[in-house]
């Protein structure tokens, strides 16, 4: 790459990391279109430059598409309807991750998003509430409802009927979630089942 060329990109660089850092809405993040009228139809590439700056600091560039399945091989048009922000590597762990969240708010999200997607992708907020009210008080329930959409990690739509939002497609491997439930739930069940036997064996001495 030529000295030219080079500051060419250093300058796309400098500006994508000032679009994408800068929170200039409610959502964080760029969309597609506003990072191609600034940096012109090789953004994806600045991208890319981008975040080999960014690797050593454990920071990725994130792209969530407008579809629930990111396409294989996406398109100008896809990348331009797509939302773009800088978020931690996957696999890198930090406390930052809980600021602001309680276990039981966290836990709360999980049992949610679990909840959706079993219901393939929708369930009415009546529905989640009444789960919810099994795991903590009933004053909490709403509020920790209207955090998750607010924080973009749930949307409702004027039915009362919720679904997963860009946030969760973007940060939760939702794969890992349910198998990681399903596991807590085997060992719930397991332990419930030999509860018995043993008390059974301490009434027999």
């Amino acid at each position: 790459m030529s000295s030219k060329k080079k500051g060419v990109y250093g300058s796309k660089v400098k500006k994508a990391t000032q679009m994408l850092f800068y929170k200039r809405h409610q959502k964080p993040g760029v969309k597609g279109w506003e990072l191609h009228k600034a940096l012109g139809s090789d953004y994806p590439k600045v991208l890319d430059l981008l975040e080999d700056y960014l690797k050593p600091l454990d920071l990725q560039v994130k792209t969530v598409f407008e579809e629930e399945k990111a396409p294989e091989k996406p398109t100008l048009e896809e990348f331009d309807r797509a939302r773009f922000f800088v978020a931690l590597s996957n696999g890198s762990v930090t406390k930052d991750k809980l600021m602001g969240w309680r276990i039981d708010d966290l836990a709360g999200l999980a049992v949610t998003i679990s909840y959706i997607i079993s219901k393939k992708g929708q369930a009415a907020r009546k529905d989640v509430e009444k789960l919810l009210g099994e795991k903590m008080p009933n004053w909490k329930i709403g509020l920790n409802l209207d955090r998750y959409i607010r924080y973009g990690y749930l949307m409702q739509d004027d039915k009362g009927q919720l679904y997963l939002d860009w946030r969760t497609r973007a940060e939760v491997d939702q794969k890992a979630l349910i198998d990681m439930l399903l596991s807590a739930e085997k060992q719930k069940a397991e332990a419930s089942e030999s509860a018995p036997a043993e008390e059974a064996e301490e009434e027999t001495e």
